[in-house]
């Protein structure tokens, strides 16, 4: 039986870098207890150092193998990685982590690569609700790059794009009308575009048909980042030293163009958002499970009670239980 560790000691050996600390942690963090959050507090004054990057696209794209790929890379660069690879368990989306996970066994005796799963379970846009968290207790943890791998996504759910310093969609030739497939959601969020399995029929068309779609987006003015359109074959490594190379000058440019600030708070904002909204859904499901409530709910049935006037007692009862 584990041994019982305090929030303090799980915060201090963390900082150290102790997986089996962080994983208590993250456990906590991915059944949404209430006990996370002080120590999540806790580490959020040493964070804030980690770059962030987010690598999405189209279900069969590759982005597991590149993703094994780039951590590989980066590690012979000095770089400590953290990845959360997001499991697609969400009515919508195919797959699972298993696959994932043994591609990545290769860095799993490397302590300076943390890689971890977590589940969508049912959120829209690409990612898990409990990704911020985690990735901060990566970056509490002194990992420099954070790779966070969605699940295939689709028009509407680019929520990495809040999160990451720099956004990478993977797209790959031979699905028939390529960029009109996505380009109406996930297309506008790229930093940096990869054609992968490049040795395949049909990755000129697909090269230019990018590129033109960049032209045609909004107009970029000399100072402003144009994305890129790099190719890569990650069964091979093909093409992996030029992403690397396309993503910390993507970082550079953040940096001297003072975005990186910007992207920061955005990311925040979003976070507090998502601390808030899980606060709320909480305390109404505790109000939903009321007897009063239940008996409300026949009111509006019977139409005695319209459902705007139920949302008003709803939101009475939330001020009355944040006010105590």
């Amino acid at each position: 039986m584990a041994r019982h560790m305090s929030d303090e000691e799980i915060v201090t050996r963390i900082l150290d870098g102790d997986v089996r600390a962080a994983g208590r942690l993250m456990r906590r963090v991915d059944d949404n207890l209430p006990s996370a959050r002080p120590i999540l507090a806790e580490l959020f004054s040493h964070t804030g150092k980690a770059r962030i990057i987010g690598v999405t696209g189209n279900p069969g794209s590759g982005k597991s193998t590149l993703v094994n790929q780039l951590i590989g890379t980066l590690r012979k660069r000095g770089h400590r990685v953290g990845c959360v690879a997001v499991d697609p368990t969400s009515p919508f989306s195919g797959g699972a982590i298993l696959g994932d996970r043994v591609r990545m066994q290769q860095h799993a005796l490397d302590k300076d690569v943390f890689i971890r799963s977590v589940a969508t379970r049912g959120n829209l846009g690409g990612i898990s609700r409990s990704t911020p968290a985690i990735v901060q207790v990566l970056d509490a943890m002194s990992f420099d790059v954070i790779i966070i791998e969605t699940v295939g996504v689709g028009q509407d759910e680019v929520d990495i794009v809040r999160l990451a310093d720099t956004s990478i969609v993977v797209n790959v030739p031979g699905l028939g009308d390529d960029v009109q497939a996505s380009k109406a959601g996930i297309m506008e969020i790229a930093d940096l575009f990869v054609i992968n399995k490049a040795d395949r029929d049909g990755v000129k068309r697909l090269r230019r048909e990018l590129r033109t779609m960049i032209e045609l987006g909004e107009g970029f003015g000399e100072e402003d980042w144009k994305p890129k359109v790099l190719e890569t074959i990650a069964t091979r490594g093909e093409g992996v030293e030029a992403l690397a190379d396309s993503i910390f000058e993507h970082l550079d440019w953040l940096d001297t163009h003072g975005e990186s600030e910007r992207i920061e708070q955005d990311r925040l904002d979003h976070y507090i958002a998502l601390i808030a909204t899980g606060q709320l859904e909480r305390m109404m499901a505790n109000i939903q499970q009321e007897s009063s409530w239940k008996a409300l709910l026949g009111e509006v049935s019977s139409r005695e009670t319209s459902p705007y006037e139920a949302a008003n007692m709803m939101l009475s009862k939330l001020r009355e239980a944040i006010e105590e």
